[in-house]
């Protein structure tokens, strides 16, 4: 075996019913498999894979909940890139970064239990959510716009929440907040498209912008310097939603903002027009 910075190879003997060429491997991108016979019974293959662009492959896949080939997806992005003629990834980054920020409004009780209503290509098709959604949502389209991306995670604690969500979650505390990370240049930026302007002008919140040069992460406080976010763990990047996870601790940690959801329970403080 040999090892470069990120180009790798593997001499191996065996019988394989393959002919040489690229194949792609579930969650790695892509082998390049090369043999010579040696026999009529073994072989001698050599495979050569390049740790960089597998990743790259992978952050721009459609996955499951990341549809970002389907049509859905795709007439967001013509839509959001409307005008777009900068060929700078950061230019179309930010324009999508945008369109999920303003586009759908933030409201933490839209907490669905059908893993199908958090695939990007339903999500679009609603008028609110919350920040997992609308991070699933920007990934999606930051790979249909070929921008690599994923999804990250953390937990954080939320000083500025109405007092009926408060009550109903038991805690300030927010697991499994999401946002998104993408890359541009040879840097991941962490993109957090949750709050949308109207509901950070209600609250007091500073709007969180996205220029393509440095993170956008909730502010840790508001207009008036009061805290407001603070983020207490990091749960990692994933390159799909683990959404069983997700909910499995929703379930436990928040029984009674599920129950809200279920009842289709109103806050006017996250209503449209509040």
């Amino acid at each position: 075996a040999w090892t470069g910075s990120s180009v790798h190879s593997e001499v191996c003997f065996g019988t394989w019913d393959l002919d040489p060429g690229r194949y792609p491997i579930a969650n790695h991108g892509y082998i390049v498999w090369r043999y010579l016979e040696i026999s009529r019974h073994s072989q001698l293959a050599v495979l050569i894979w390049n740790d960089e662009e597998m990743a790259d492959d992978l952050h721009t896949q459609a996955t499951w909940f990341i549809d970002s080939d389907s049509a859905e997806v795709g007439r967001f992005v013509d839509k959001a890139l409307d005008g777009v003629s900068c060929e700078d990834p950061r230019v179309s980054a930010v324009r999508l970064f945008l369109a999920v920020r303003d586009g759908f409004r933030y409201n933490p009780y839209d907490l669905s239990q059908d893993p199908a209503d958090y695939r990007a290509s339903a999500i679009v098709g609603t008028d609110s959510n919350w920040c997992v959604p609308k991070a699933v949502l920007l990934t999606a389209a930051a790979r249909h716009a070929n921008i690599p991306a994923r999804l990250g995670f953390a937990d954080v604690r939320n000083h500025i929440t109405s007092d009926k969500l408060e009550e109903r979650m038991g805690t300030d505390l927010f697991y499994w907040h999401g946002y998104s990370e993408l890359l541009l240049g040879d840097r991941w930026f962490k993109v957090s498209s949750a709050f949308n302007i109207e509901l950070c002008e209600r609250f007091g919140v500073k709007v969180l912008d996205f220029d393509g040069t440095d993170d956008a992460l909730m502010h840790a406080y508001d207009q008036s310097g009061r805290r407001h976010m603070e983020y207490v763990s990091d749960r990692g990047t994933y390159d799909e939603l683990p959404l069983d996870e997700i909910l499995t601790d929703f379930e436990l940690l928040y029984p009674d903002l599920v129950e809200a959801h279920n009842s289709g329970e109103v806050d006017e403080a996250f209503a449209t027009g509040a």
